[in-house]
């Protein structure tokens, strides 16, 4: 822990007697946990204290967390939220400057503290830890910090419509006859509220959030359509992830329906029964005063359908979003090409990526919200160029590495929240995002301070290794290829969530990719050269390469030739000098014939074979696999599958898919680390004759890089004393 607290952790009474849930396991073990109590979930708890300051206010502090989230509001106005989801046995806490909410005189401090109460990737809940803790330290003296005095009150108005997702969120039917109105302003009267009650023995352990809170402000539609005698069709013009807001009048107990979704139905209307699994539609119970709609939790929509009948007064001026992500600097990157469809897929991918990433990355900001390991293989990358900020990259990587220190040495696939999943093809991408971060940041400590969890999830898969070296019968993980199922080209292996017997392609050669990324960790370390890659290529030769095809197929005892089972291998430099042109050849026939996931593999692949025209061929095209049909399907974020179509429960806003941004940036216009932070910069464009401009301009470790293509003329400027690595030969800005 790096503070010593003053406060006391304050919760609600009915928790106080609760012991701790210990929810941690592996996904396989039959012991399972009690369900957890349906009187605790989606419970609301307002606290609030009221002090005085005096004697003038040069510096105000206040860290503050709670469990399992909160909304902060000082003097009634809204301040921030949290924290970051994450294990009691590491938890956040953030840090707000209050001095520009804080008065002379008489101060409130009002939170909205939130426990959903059930097992989820989308929080670290149902293990009955609730409650919060703060103190505000003003000129250098704590001034104020929870503790018995602090009072507190269940609100009711949130009722329960059912959850939504995989137990991702209850959905919020809001009796606003219920509300506690005024309770975060000063004048409030709270004398009938509850003394909080102080936990003696909490366990949280609590640290600094390493990233910055959310990123929180109010859009406004781009369009608002009257729908006759029923309401009104509202478009906020692209997806966003927050609440939708509004204000309305009528009789007490009167009733508006309101329908949010990520498209609309063949007849214009808003399709609420999204194709993601979620379904959002709630209902607002007016008081018969001058009411304000007002959810907690986050929805990923566009539209937005109000309905309600005549007489209720809608306030269409109203009408607004409260949206949220991790903070981006939307200058940090900016993209043109000449080609309005390249600037489509850019956009989309971009959006995915800014939307998906929360207080973590998030497979999808509506069904799950859970941040998966493969994700963020894509994501991170995408993400670390779109923002020229890794603070959120390098806490992904300290979220897997924890929780698999008490679940598995294998690593889990889901982390934060209380869901156990593992999935062994994610396992082994964990060291290739650790190089990823440190070829980014240069940052050597942290380098250190993971590579011995690499080197533990890499021994912990040697009871799986045959006398040849190979994985085989790695049955405590799913073996995931590729997802959808529908998407994985015909692999030849059974692969249900306990797979087959047998030794697979697609697991040995992601074993191996881990191996070389383990392998040039050490270099950089000046660690000496561990395990013998020679002798593992062999074996993977010898078990997988059809001489007679020049391909490799799925399995030991498979003829089937998968993209999958090709893409992988050449990527990892695994394909013998004789079989890269078959192997080339049959991507170029197979195209994309995998999911939005592998194909940043694909791509890869491709680049390391010096294969730039077939990439970018595809990275463009406008086949059904593309991200171009995403576009045409109207996409303002990239999906989770190729087409709407292609997956019975499609997100619409699936950063995974957002491979274009660092192919774009490494492979096409051809930069890349040539030494960790930047120091050093690979420079090899790959323009295709097709694009006749390109502008591109991105913030890394070192500072600015700005490249232009216009009539056949290049023009890079790289940060003060960087220069270009081309040939072994350095040079300066071209």
């Amino acid at each position: 822990m790096d503070k010593q607290w003053e406060a006391k952790w304050i919760m609600d009474a009915t928790f106080g007697e609760l012991r701790p849930v210990d929810v941690f396991q592996k996904e396989l073990e039959s012991v399972k946990h009690a369900e957890p109590k349906r009187e605790l979930q989606n419970r609301h708890m307002l606290a609030r204290k009221e002090f005085t300051l005096e004697g003038g206010i040069r510096s105000a502090i206040l860290d503050i967390t709670a469990d399992d989230y909160y909304k902060l509001y000082v003097n009634g106005r809204f301040v921030g939220q949290g924290p970051a989801q994450a294990n009691y046995f590491h938890y956040y806490y953030n840090q707000f400057d209050l001095a520009s909410y804080l008065v002379e005189g008489s101060n409130v401090i009002a939170v909205h503290v939130y426990y959903h109460g059930l097992i989820s990737r989308s929080y670290n809940s149902g293990d009955n830890r609730q409650g919060l803790i703060a103190e505000l330290t003003v000129n250098g003296k704590v001034a104020e910090r929870t503790d018995r005095t602090w009072k507190y009150r269940l609100s009711e108005e949130y009722r329960s419509g059912g959850t939504t997702g995989y137990n991702t969120q209850f959905l919020e039917n809001i009796d606003q006859r219920l509300k506690i109105n005024g309770w975060r302003d000063r004048e409030f009267d709270d004398t009938d509220w509850n003394p909080a009650w102080e936990h003696w023995a909490d366990d949280h352990r609590l640290f600094l959030q390493p990233t910055p809170p959310l990123s929180v402000y109010e859009v406004k539609p781009e369009r608002i359509h009257a729908l006759t005698d029923e309401g009104y069709l509202i478009d906020f013009g692209h997806e966003i992830t927050g609440q939708f807001r509004m204000k309305a009048k009528g009789k007490p107990g009167q009733v508006i329906e309101i329908r949010c979704g990520e498209e609309l139905w063949e007849n214009g209307r808003v399709r609420e029964e999204m194709r993601c699994n979620c379904v959002y539609r709630e209902h607002w119970t007016l008081s018969g005063l001058d009411d304000e709609f007002e959810l907690f939790d986050y929805k990923a929509f566009r539209y937005v359908e109000v309905l309600a009948v005549q007489e209720i007064f809608i306030d269409t001026g109203s009408f607004s979003a409260t949206v949220r992500h991790y903070p981006l600097d939307e200058q940090a990157c900016l993209f043109d090409s000449s080609d309005p469809m390249l600037n489509a897929i850019w956009s989309i991918c971009k959006n995915g990526v800014k939307y998906g990433s929360q207080e973590n990355y998030v497979d999808c900001p509506s069904r799950e919200k859970g941040q998966y390991l493969g994700d963020n293989t894509i994501i991170t990358h995408a993400h670390a160029y779109l923002s020229g900020d890794l603070r959120l990259f390098r806490k992904s990587l300290l979220d897997f590495a924890l929780l698999s220190s008490r679940v598995c040495p294998g690593m889990v696939a889901v982390a934060p929240g209380h869901h156990m999943q593992e999935i062994a093809d994610f396992s082994f991408q964990w060291p290739m995002q650790l190089l990823q971060y440190y070829m980014q940041s240069g940052d050597k400590a942290f380098l250190e301070e993971m590579y011995p969890v690499a080197e533990r999830m890499m021994r912990y898969f040697d009871k799986y290794r045959r006398e040849d070296g190979l994985l085989a019968n790695v049955a405590d993980k799913w073996n995931l290829v590729d997802w959808p199922e529908g998407m994985r080209d015909g692999y030849d292996f059974p692969l249900k969530r306990v797979p087959g017997e047998g030794c697979h392609n697609v697991i040995n050669a992601f074993y191996y990719g881990a191996m070389l990324a383990v392998a040039e960790i050490r270099r950089h370390l000046h660690l000496p050269e561990s395990g013998d890659l020679a002798s593992f290529r062999e074996a993977f030769c010898r078990t997988f390469y059809r001489s007679d095809t020049k391909l490799f197929a799925d399995a030991e005892h498979s003829s089937h030739a998968s993209l999958h089972a090709n893409a992988l291998p050449l990527l990892f430099g695994l394909v013998p000098d004789e079989a890269r042109k078959s192997v080339v050849e049959l991507i170029r026939a197979k195209r994309l014939s995998c999911g939005v996931y592998m194909a940043y593999f694909v791509l890869n692949a491709l680049a390391a074979a010096d294969e730039h025209d077939l990439a970018y061929e595809l990275l463009s095209s406008e086949d059904l696999h593309s991200w171009g049909n995403m576009v045409k399907e109207g996409a303002t974020t990239c999906f989770e599958a190729w087409s709407k179509s292609l997956k019975w429960n499609t997100s619409l806003c699936h950063p995974w898919a957002s491979a274009p941004i660092p192919y774009m940036i490494e492979h096409v216009i051809g930069l890349k680390p040539a030494a960790p932070g930047w120091t050093k910069v690979n420079f090899s464009p790959r323009l295709p004759a097709s694009l006749q401009s390109v502008k591109l301009s991105f913030r890394v470790a070192a500072g600015n890089i700005t490249f232009s293509y216009q009539d056949g003329r290049m023009q890079l400027t790289l940060p003060e004393g960087v220069h270009v690595v081309e040939d072994g030969a350095e040079h300066g800005s071209l």
